[in-house]
């Protein structure tokens, strides 16, 4: 019990500890394996750790004491540690160098690696500061940090990044490599100007991720069969499209790494490169020197390329380049966001791309959305309510048994973990092409996929959700009924 309050010498005044911990006798005992709290404490520290039994007024004393260190008072002006204000570059750094600094960011970024996290985002207010994680697409509350520490984890953030740390005014992109184990993250840093403070969003990106076979996003097996076959194509354009965090990169390299050889050139530029692919050529896009999407693919196309990947279609200009690429020889990938499949279209065509080009270009459109799996370790089936299957708009038969997670430590009691894809595609046929050309909205096109055999967004969810892979909440917050 006493090596379980240690631990809370590691965690800041009123922040509450990652894991569930409840009161037995005097003491709080947090819910993990000892061995597992040993190797937290190790970490963090960064130090050669030896455990011993201790009284409980003695533990009390050593948290008071690591209190003190870590939030000193403020009263003695700014050569204090954690003042907020500054304005000079050099004490900004020293304040980001501070250990107790270091060793809080350090075990931020642990936590949000423990719990799976894509994104960690800190985040000032009035009184607090607040880092939340994004944790299979949801938003959850990791730590609330006294506001008077911003200035010093805000510092310390961008002296990680190369950032200018004296500039406040204006937002700043950069980027943090950061070992921790044996795992090799690239993180994309984001601050932006607020209120109370800058505001830093870290999206983590895992090198050791980035062997992901198409099989394993989860397509139904008619859609995997036809995509491959589509992907195999000499020529032609095909784009994924979603909103943010809806898979749509994951979905592009597995692609490039399925269709990868030594006799094809494969080109890409992107905004950010967020995996590096081995025998692939790269670009990363750069606005403040002139190379943006449009000017990156027109010089690739130069470069005699088979395969080119186009980060995403933004602008008439890059859309006409692609489109113009697939009609010259070239498979040309690309993204964009939007709602469906067919709505991609409608898309093109307000960039201001002729219809007949887009119907000619075209090999196929792919919408997809991720949802949260239901957790394996602690699933009980369950009965669709009438209720649930009215909001689904299907008939209780249909999917009579799903699966629910009661929570547990391996999900973080949320009952769920992971998540799964799902996936509409729609085909180009000498039907849609027609529709196309002559300038038919999304719903018409739409419908003439669905005669065809698309399986849509929510019917794809409905399946997963008979296969107790998800749950009605998750099936309605994605997807929408057609």
């Amino acid at each position: 019990m006493t090596l379980a309050i240690f631990t809370q010498l590691l965690e800041p005044e009123g922040i509450a500890p990652a894991q569930d911990f409840e009161k037995s006798g005097r003491l709080i005992c947090y819910n993990l394996p000892a061995i597992e709290l040993r190797a937290k404490i190790r970490f963090i520290i960064g130090e050669i750790v030896r455990f011993n039994i201790g009284a409980e007024e003695e533990v009390r004393r050593l948290m008071k004491h690591w209190r003190a260190e870590l939030s000193p008072k403020i009263e003695g002006g700014e050569d204090e540690l954690f003042v907020s204000g500054f304005e000079d570059e050099e004490k900004l750094i020293d304040l980001a160098s501070e250990a107790p600094i270091i060793r809080l960011v350090n075990h931020l970024f642990a936590r949000a690696l423990d719990l799976n996290a894509s994104d960690i985002h800190f985040e000032p207010n009035e009184n607090n500061l607040d880092v939340r994680c994004r944790v299979d697409g949801i938003m959850a509350r990791i730590e609330r940090l006294p506001v008077r520490i911003h200035t010093a984890v805000a510092s310390r953030l961008k002296l990680m990044a190369k950032l200018d740390i004296g500039e406040k005014r204006l937002p700043q992109d950069g980027r943090i490599d950061y070992q921790i184990g044996n795992k090799q993250l690239d993180m994309r840093v984001s601050s932006l100007p607020g209120v109370h403070g800058e505001s830093i969003v870290l999206r983590i990106l895992d090198r050791s991720d980035t062997n992901v076979d198409l099989a394993q996003l989860g397509m139904p097996d008619r859609v995997l069969k036809n995509y491959q076959g589509i992907i195999s194509q000499p020529h032609g354009m095909i784009l994924i499209t979603g909103p943010t965090g809806s898979g749509k990169t994951t979905t592009l390299y597995a692609t490039l790494e399925k269709i990868n050889s030594e006799r094809q050139k494969i080109i890409t530029v992107e905004d950010p490169v967020e995996y590096q692919l081995e025998g692939i050529t790269q670009i990363q896009t750069n606005a403040s020197i002139g190379l943006s999407f449009a000017a990156g693919l027109r010089s690739i196309v130069r470069q005699d390329p088979d395969v080119l990947m186009v980060g995403e279609i933004r602008d008439h200009e890059t859309a006409e380049i692609a489109i113009e690429s697939a009609l010259t020889g070239h498979l040309v990938f690309s993204t964009l966001h939007t709602n469906d499949a067919a709505a991609a279209v409608t898309r093109l065509q307000d960039m201001g791309v002729e219809g007949y080009l887009v119907s000619s270009s075209l090999l196929a459109i792919q919408a997809q959305r991720l949802v949260r799996r239901v957790c394996t370790d602690c699933a009980n089936t369950a009965a669709l309510s009438y209720d649930e299957a009215a909001i689904l708009e299907i008939d209780i038969s249909d999917c009579p048994r799903i699966k629910r997670g009661k929570g547990c430590e391996k999900c973080g009691e949320t009952g769920y973990k992971g998540r799964v894809g799902l996936y509409e595609l729609l085909m180009m046929s000498d039907a849609i092409r027609h529709h196309i050309a002559s300038g038919a909205d999304a719903n018409v096109i739409r419908d003439q996929a669905i005669k065809e055999g698309m399986q849509t967004l929510r019917l794809d969810a409905i399946k997963k959700l008979d296969a107790g892979m998800t749950t009605p909440e998750e099936v309605v917050r994605v997807t929408r009924a057609i």
